[in-house]
C-alpha cells in the first residue's frame, strides 16, 4: 500500500530538478556534519586571530613602554650634563711652557688658574659685551637649553604609559608626549650649537700661523667633549618620545560569518526542511 504525500510536499517535489530526489536524502545526511565541522574551525581561526591581535598589541605596547623609560633616562643625563656643561669653567684648557706649574682653564662665566699645589684661583669674566661674539651666544643658548630640558621633562613625564595622571585622557598624554619629545630634541641642538661652535674657533685658532710659536694655544676643555654627549643625549630622548608617542593601531576582529542551519534553507539551496518525508514513493 503506497501512501500518498501531503499537496504541499507534492509541489516541493515536482518544482525540484531533476535527480534531486534522489540526492535529497544523502545531502540531507551530511549537511548537519559538515556545517558543524565548518562552525567549529571558523571558531578556531577567529580565537587565532584573536589572540595573535592580542599579542601584537602587548608587543607593541612593550616596545613603546621601553623607548619612553629609555628617553626619559637619556633626557635626564642630558639636561644634568648641559647644566654642568654650561657653568663648569672648562670649555678652554691652556698649558704654559713657561710655567709648567699652572693650568689656565676658561669657561662661560670666569676664568680659573690650577696650580700644582693644588690651589684654584678665578675670576670672572669683566663685562659681558666686552666678550666674545662666541661666548656671548654660548651664554644665551646654554641657559636656553636648561630651561627647554626642563620643561620637556615635565611635560613628557605625565605622558608616559605607567603615569596614573591623564589616564581616562590618552589624546592628551600624547599630546604632552610629543611636546615634551619636541622640547627635548630643541634643547639638544641648543646644546649642540654652542658646544660645536667654540670648538671651531678654538681650531683655528690652534692652527693660526700669524700667532708665533712660542705663543701657548688654547685646547678643548673637558666641557667640550661633555657637551656633545649632553646634546646628543637630548636628542636622542627627543626622537624616543616623539616615536612612542604613536598611538597603537588595534585591528578590529571580522565578524564570523553567519551560517543558516540545514532546517532553515529553502529549495533553492538543495536541501528539504523535511528531508525524511520528501523520499516517500509515492
Amino acid at each position: 500500500m503506497t501512501v500518498a504525500p501531503p499537496q504541499r510536499w507534492r509541489n516541493r517535489l515536482e518544482l525540484a530538478p531533476p535527480g534531486a530526489r534522489r540526492g535529497r536524502r544523502r545531502g540531507g545526511r551530511c549537511s548537519t556534519s559538515v556545517n558543524a565541522r565548518g562552525r567549529r574551525r571558523s571558531g578556531w581561526l577567529i580565537s587565532a586571530r584573536r589572540a595573535g591581535q592580542r599579542g601584537g598589541v602587548s608587543m607593541a605596547g612593550s616596545w613603546r613602554a621601553k623607548a619612553q623609560a629609555g628617553g626619559m633616562l637619556l633626557a635626564l643625563l642630558g639636561w644634568v650634563s648641559s647644566c654642568v656643561t654650561t657653568f663648569v669653567p672648562l670649555w678652554k684648557s691652556l698649558n704654559l711652557d713657561l710655567n709648567e706649574l699652572e693650568v689656565w682653564t676658561m669657561g662661560l662665566w670666569q676664568v680659573c688658574i690650577a696650580r700644582e699645589e693644588g690651589a684654584v684661583e678665578c675670576r670672572a669674566h669683566g663685562s659681558f659685551l666686552a666678550l666674545p661674539s662666541e661666548l656671548r651666544v654660548s651664554r644665551l643658548l646654554m641657559c636656553l637649553s636648561n630651561g627647554l630640558g626642563l620643561l620637556g621633562c615635565l611635560l613628557a613625564a605625565p605622558g608616559l604609559e605607567g603615569w596614573r595622571a591623564c589616564e581616562e585622557r590618552p589624546g592628551l598624554k600624547r599630546r604632552l608626549l610629543v611636546a615634551g619629545g619636541a622640547a627635548l630634541g630643541t634643547a639638544g641642538m641648543a646644546t649642540l650649537a654652542p658646544v660645536s661652535w667654540v670648538a671651531y674657533n678654538t681650531v683655528l685658532d690652534f692652527w693660526d700661523d700669524t700667532v708665533p710659536d712660542i705663543v701657548p694655544r688654547w685646547e678643548f676643555g673637558e666641557a667640550t667633549f661633555l657637551g656633545w654627549f649632553a646634546g646628543a643625549f637630548l636628542a636622542a630622548s627627543g626622537l624616543l618620545l616623539a616615536c612612542s608617542a604613536r598611538s597603537p593601531r588595534t585591528a578590529t576582529p571580522p565578524a564570523p560569518a553567519c551560517r543558516q542551519p540545514p532546517a532553515a534553507w529553502g529549495p533553492a539551496g538543495g536541501h528539504h526542511p523535511h528531508p525524511k518525508n520528501a523520499d516517500l514513493v509515492i
